[in-house]
């Protein structure tokens, strides 16, 4: 990766070759999980916005910055990108265009990764109902952003007896409906069922003091 850089690194900026080496070895970084993906990613975007490029690719490249924090653990940098992602695309596409939808749950599983449940919630709220009427019920981002909405409710130490019966209702729909739409064997459906059996085991495991007093 590192030889296919060095091979471009001396042509112009504008060089559409340069940019395409400079995206492979920040992917390849990525799928390494190698901290030097931070730095290329980072080349990459600055480099974009100092040659004018469209905003849809510079945003694109930013979302991918965002992931390569998220997988290094730095989790405040990418909420905070993810965040910019999320406005831009409000400003350039709408609030119901599906890549608007994408960044609000990117930015919304970014909340809850640090633990900002509230604020999650409040965006998908909001997003959701647009993601129901622009792509519909059984679209894959619609119900990628339903479970993203279920599961925080898991993942949150202050969620009622009845925000995990909730959490695990609207689970135990999805499940049937990507079943249907998607086949057992797709990956997105093994992800909401495993969700489902996280989503039980929570709600067994706040219900069992209950029962016991």
């Amino acid at each position: 990766m590192l030889h296919n850089w060095k091979t471009y690194v001396d042509r112009p900026e504008t060089e559409q070759i340069r940019a395409m080496a400079m995206n492979l070895l920040g992917n390849g970084l990525i799928s390494a999980n190698h901290p030097d993906a931070v730095t290329v990613k980072e080349t990459e975007l600055s480099t974009l916005r100092r040659l004018g490029a469209p905003e849809h690719h510079i945003l694109v490249v930013q979302s991918n910055l965002a992931n390569t924090y998220d997988m290094l653990g730095q989790r405040d940098r990418a909420l905070s990108i993810e965040q910019e992602v999320y406005s831009g695309r409000l400003k350039l596409n709408g609030n119901s265009h599906e890549e608007t939808l994408r960044a609000a749950n990117n930015y919304a599983t970014a909340l809850f990764d640090l633990q900002r449940f509230k604020e999650g919630r409040k965006l998908l709220r909001k997003t959701i109902p647009l993601a129901r009427r622009a792509l519909g019920e059984e679209h894959r981002l619609t119900l990628k952003m339903r479970s993203t909405y279920a599961m925080a409710f898991c993942r949150d130490d202050d969620a009622t007896l009845d925000n995990l019966r909730e959490a695990l209702t609207t689970l135990e729909e999805m499940e049937r409906t990507v079943r249907r739409v998607l086949g057992g064997a797709h990956p997105f459906t093994v992800q909401v069922e495993s969700f489902l059996r996280l989503s039980r085991a929570a709600l067994a495991a706040r219900e069992t003091p209950s029962r016991s007093k």
